[in-house]
């Protein structure tokens, strides 16, 4: 059996908007903007966030732990469209993330950001988007998601 490797594929950065706290942990962060630039099988390929986008999270009241939903749409500077859903989790300390809330330059080395991708086109350029799956390593800063998504072969 083949060992899995991964192969870069995508750099998102997304402005985002405070989040809105729902009560018993819950809580959603709307996606301002962002960009995306393509790497790998999609070298060359760049574009931008569309509005809408949306991360729904729990916080764990045991561990602190960040359940992360997020739904969002990227549309490439050729007008093609590719939907995105990224779930995974979010472990940092209380003390990085009060850094991370003020503003503090902190590495991502120093919390546990990981979701699985699914990468959803119609264009048939991109087509080939709906039959894979991805993992991304995230870094958040205080205004900023920086996500980048690696293809699994």
């Amino acid at each position: 059996m083949r060992p899995v490797e991964l192969r870069e594929l995508l750099l998102i950065e997304i402005l985002v908007r405070p989040p809105v706290e729902l009560g018993g942990g819950r809580r959603f962060i709307a996606f301002e903007r962002g960009r995306f630039t393509g790497h790998g099988s999609l070298a060359g390929t760049t574009g931008t966030l569309l509005d809408g986008g949306v991360d729904w999270q729990t916080v764990r009241a045991a561990d602190g732990v960040l359940d992360i939903d997020a739904h969002y749409a990227l549309r490439t500077d050729e007008g093609e469209s590719i939907e995105v859903r990224s779930q995974g989790i979010r472990k940092a300390s209380e003390a990085i993330t009060q850094r991370i809330l003020k503003g503090e330059p902190v590495d991502p080395d120093t919390y546990y950001f990981r979701t699985h991708v699914r990468l959803s086109a119609s264009a048939a350029r991109l087509e080939w988007l709906n039959h894979l799956l991805a993992v991304s390593t995230g870094e958040r800063e205080r205004d900023t998601v920086r996500i980048h998504v690696h293809q699994v072969l």
